[in-house]
């Protein structure tokens, strides 16, 4: 049984719109890249849905990854240039390796990427020669089987993390400039997301077939955000773990408009960091 939500004055909250996945029989896919003209990027449809989104920062509340997926951390980046990819690697990844470390319990933390986001209006994701886009479907990075190959690529490709009884796949996402106004982004309660909610789907490459999750919509999700983000906060949040025993495994998350953005609202650039977490026990 999902749980209840709290009673909504514990927190501040809006009503946005949120893409989910018109359920379909077929499995949903799209391509990674630019398609060739007269092919559809995608078979999925979406539907918006109209959702109440609770903001953390009012909320007296602490989150954690066990339990509802995700937390909300304030972190000092020594980086003075978020655009630079010497200082990303040189300076950003390893502190992430280290905040990530801290707020999970890992014995180790392996940076494998990172996407830096801006968002251009009217520029879809992923068009040739345009920086990565907001994603406003609501989406998991990983499955169930998507997971545990991301492991297996890291062994391949010369890494070889030590085989461990467990390890999960976790994200850190920051807004570059603050504060963030435009299309933030909301994660949903672990808890209130049924196995059911979660579909399949294909992300066709070049040369590979990846898998993430789509969400369909269900009335008992329970969203939230955060208002006005600064670059010294963070979203932490869990897309894969290989442990089955009840704590969080998924987090879906998407970007939103939100319905204070006008015309002048300085459009959202940020950066997320995907990492693999392992675990002694």
């Amino acid at each position: 049984m999902m749980p209840k939500a709290a009673a909504s004055a514990k927190y501040s909250s809006i009503e946005a719109a949120l893409d989910y996945l018109v359920p379909m029989r077929q499995k949903p896919h799209s391509l990674a890249y630019e398609p060739p003209p007269g092919v559809p990027r995608s078979n999925a449809g979406y539907e918006a849905r109209t959702v109440t989104l609770y903001d953390l920062r009012a909320s007296t509340d602490v989150t954690s990854l066990d339990r509802e997926g995700f937390e909300l951390i304030r972190h000092h980046s020594a980086v003075r240039d978020f655009h630079d990819e010497d200082e990303l690697r040189r300076i950003y990844y390893p502190e992430a390796e280290r905040l990530i470390a801290a707020a999970t319990g890992g014995s180790r933390v392996i940076i494998f990427d990172h996407t830096m986001r801006r968002r251009i209006p009217g520029v879809a994701d992923r068009t040739r020669g345009a920086p990565r886009q907001p994603v406003s479907s609501v989406h998991n990075d990983y499955t169930t089987n998507s997971g545990p190959r991301r492991l297996s690529g890291m062994q391949t490709e010369g890494e070889r993390p030590a085989p461990q009884s467990r390890f999960s796949i976790v994200n850190l996402w920051r807004p570059v400039h603050g504060p963030l106004r435009d299309m933030p982004l909301a994660v949903c309660d672990a808890r209130t997301v049924a196995a059911g909610d979660l579909v399949a789907a294909d992300l066709v490459y070049p040369d590979r077939i990846g898998e993430n999750y789509l969400v369909t919509y269900n009335p008992g999700h329970r969203w939230f955000y955060v208002s006005e983000m600064n670059v010294d906060e963070a979203w932490l949040f869990r897309c894969y773990d290989s442990a089955t025993d009840g704590r969080a495994r998924f987090t879906p998350h998407a970007a939103f408009t939100h319905p204070a953005t006008t015309a002048d609202t300085p459009p959202r650039e940020s950066i997320e960091l995907r990492s693999l977490v392992f675990y002694d026990t």
